[in-house]
């Protein structure tokens, strides 16, 4: 099988891209059959196009033509289908040579183009782990996510950093092994805290034996890959014999030790004794919205579910959305060997065979129908249809909130879009920008920006000015996109952190960049600061206050403490790294390598920048243009 990143160029020798007919004028149904007759009888991925060259539909097929023709001919499955082909003003397609192939080419196209008119996984972030180290003598357990970059093992998905963290806390107490960086490790010279509460077992400073440690390495490796009872047997019949021996002290270190390993067991919930390691996949589906509750099994355990809410039709099959979420969900990870599904998938052998493919290894997709696995996919249904409940109660309540905004600030209808802006700085210093998005279904995320101030002719701590500058960029951007036909969502209304002062601020600049239409309003806070008492301002009205008890009140008031969160969490960031920096840093020439050679040879900064180029020189890396540019570094003058 060919390499993905050799598929996604259409313009490789071992893919065909196929640009629409010479008949620009024809549209919708018209174009489709006018493009069949160029189509070959291959497997490949077709791309409907909209009226700008957006991306309205990304397919797979095992034949193209058979595909599009089934399209031409008006075999539509849904009025959504319909409308969509209506839309379609051109198709591009990219032959493959297979139809697995076509398959992990439209996960990755999916993923990328995030098409309208498919099914989508709104939210890809990566899954928490846990690290073993192994490129040191005394490895290092660790919580990791991302990409697997560092040497060792690794062991998960957990489904949150709670149940990562929670499963690491007892791990530590159970096998006593270091979760420190290898820059402490090597600075220690006694032990630390951790070892005075029995959670590391200080190989740092000899208090165990690197070969010892390793034991302890070995099995925390066994337990986390699911050999817990032989692990268990083990510290029992090493317990009993510490006790025969009258070793009262190792005993008692091997009980508590046993009792943290069972915690972790017992505190897993559903526990299968059946089932090694599986991906459970449950669909509840109701009135256009979905659910699909993921539980994730590993080392006969339970290490966690995650609820998702992919975008969906109210006329899409169960199976066809969860055949569509699967094969986003596995499109940058690794898959186990058994999937359980709660419904049949239109594509479920093909999608077993591409998954094994991409894992190297067999992958077997199941819809379980007795027995343990059956009672755990039950189990995972209820969960998913009660996440589903809670999220229609929820945007239900969301829905009448909005449309209560709208009433309270004039607005034409319910806002989809606002925008919450809001400054933090101490004394000017390390001034941030913030913008936080909320809509229909509560806050977004994604959408979250943040501003650093760089202008210089600022007056330190002038609010005003930041508030300016913050919306200069955001109000420029939003009309450069808009000229470039990128789509971009403008707001539906903008509440600026603030009263009259930044609030006119931000008008003349919305006016000098030609949005003054968006609607902007301030919100300061009442006298004294108290919550409840805030005032309105908007454009050209009078300011007003809402009643206390108001739903809409609250509402705006969870609004503006989200802005300040997250304006105040990334102004702590920004000192914080600040206050790390390493003068060293600027210095043209001086990576990580050579900074690391510099502050072993001179103790700190401050030693580098007192030393003279003849030191300088000797450090390992250091060349005598490095040297002198070092030394003038520190010397402007």
């Amino acid at each position: 099988m060919s390499d993905l990143s050799d598929l996604s160029d259409p313009a490789s020798p071992e893919t065909a891209d196929l640009q629409p007919g010479s008949a620009p004028a024809l549209t919708g149904m018209a174009l489709l059959v006018d493009e069949v007759k160029r189509l070959p009888d291959r497997p490949g991925v077709y791309r409907m196009l909209g009226e700008g060259g957006e991306v309205l539909y990304v397919g797979k097929a095992r034949s193209l033509k058979k595909r599009v023709s089934q399209y031409a001919q008006g075999r539509f499955h849904t009025q959504r289908i319909a409308h969509m082909v209506h839309q379609t003003r051109g198709l591009v397609v990219v032959t493959t040579r297979t139809e697995t192939e076509a398959l992990l080419l439209e996960i990755n196209l999916i993923k990328s183009l995030k098409p309208r008119f498919n099914v989508l996984l709104r939210d890809d972030k990566s899954f928490p782990e846990i690290l073993i180290r192994r490129n040191h003598a005394a490895p290092q357990i660790t919580k990791h996510r991302g990409a697997h970059t560092l040497p060792g093992e690794y062991f998960g998905p957990f489904a949150s950093a709670w149940a990562v963290n929670r499963t690491l806390n007892t791990l530590q107490k159970a096998f006593l092994l270091r979760s420190c960086s290898d820059a402490v490790y090597d600075s220690r010279t006694r032990p630390c805290m951790l070892h005075q509460i029995k959670r590391c077992s200080a190989p740092c400073v000899g208090e165990v034996s690197l070969d010892a440690y390793g034991q302890l390495v070995d099995e925390a490796h066994q337990f986390l890959k699911g050999k817990s009872r032989a692990v268990l047997n083990g510290l029992s019949t090493d317990m009993q014999e510490a006790s025969d021996a009258l070793e009262f002290e190792t005993a008692a270190r091997l009980r508590d030790r046993i009792r943290a390993l069972s915690a972790i067991t017992a505190e897993q919930g559903v526990n299968p004794e059946t089932l090694e390691a599986a991906d459970v996949f449950a669909l509840s589906a109701e009135g256009g919205q979905a659910c699909v509750q993921v539980f994730f099994f590993r080392a006969g355990q339970n290490w966690g579910n995650r609820a998702y809410f992919p975008r969906v039709d109210r006329t899409d099959e169960d199976g066809d959305i969860l055949d569509a979420f699967l094969g986003q969900f596995y499109g940058d990870r690794t898959s186990p060997a058994l999937i359980l599904v709660s419904h049949d998938l239109p594509n479920q052998a093909l999608l077993s065979l591409a998954l094994s493919e991409k894992a190297g290894r067999k992958v077997e997709i199941l819809r379980p129908q007795r027995g343990e696995k059956a009672s755990l996919m039950a189990d995972a249904l209820n969960n998913a249809r009660e996440a589903l409940g809670r999220r229609m109660a929820e945007g239900s309540a969301q829905a009448k909130l909005l449309a209560g905004v709208a009433e309270t600030f004039g607005l034409d209808a319910p806002p989809s879009r606002i925008e919450v802006y809001d400054n933090s700085h101490i004394q000017g210093t390390n001034a941030v920008g913030a913008m936080i998005v909320a809509g229909p279904e509560g806050f977004e995320k994604s959408q979250y920006r943040k501003f650093n101030i760089k202008s210089t002719e600022l007056t330190p701590g002038d609010d005003y000015a930041m508030m300016r500058e913050v919306l200069s960029r955001r109000f420029a951007r939003l009309v450069r996109e808009e000229a470039d036909g990128d789509g971009t969502r403008r707001p539906d209304l903008i509440l600026i952190d603030g009263g009259k002062g930044q609030l006119d601020a931000v008008i003349s600049v919305a006016q000098d960049l030609g949005v003054d239409d968006i609607p902007i309003v301030g919100v300061a806070k009442g006298p004294d600061r108290d919550a409840g008492r805030e005032h309105f301002f908007p454009v050209g009205a009078p300011p007003f206050m809402l009643e206390p008890k108001s739903p809409v009140l609250y509402y705006l008031q969870r609004l503006r403490d989200e802005a300040h969160r997250f304006a105040i969490g990334t102004h702590r960031a920004k000192r914080s790294a600040e206050m790390v920096k390493n003068p060293l840093d600027e210095i043209e020439g001086v990576g990580p390598a050579r900074k690391r050679a510099l502050l072993h040879a001179f103790g700190s900064a401050r030693g580098v920048e007192r030393a003279a180029v003849a030191d300088l020189m000797k450090v390992e890396g250091v060349s005598a243009a490095l040297a002198e540019r070092i030394h003038n570094f520190f010397r402007p003058s």
